[in-house]
């Protein structure tokens, strides 16, 4: 944990986690399973980039998959 892009994208995927955890334990889920692994691919890509000098790239990765979880997932 020694950038902010470490802290963002553990945070981002604690939510995500949660958010599966919340929907999985409901009587009849709205969505699958496979619809998290975009976001969660999407947090190591931004973790990688961000830690390789590339944090323009690693912001709009990050805005990318909090607009896939608000539009696809909630």
């Amino acid at each position: 944990m020694e950038t902010i892009f470490d802290w963002l994208t553990v945070i981002t995927f604690g939510g995500l986690a949660v958010l599966y955890l919340q929907r999985s334990s409901m009587e009849e889920p709205g969505d699958k399973s496979w619809h998290y692994l975009p976001p969660a691919i999407g947090c190591a890509a931004v973790n990688y980039l961000g830690n390789h000098d590339h944090p323009y790239i690693a912001v709009a990765g990050l805005v990318l998959v909090i607009a896939y979880v608000y539009y696809v997932l909630i």
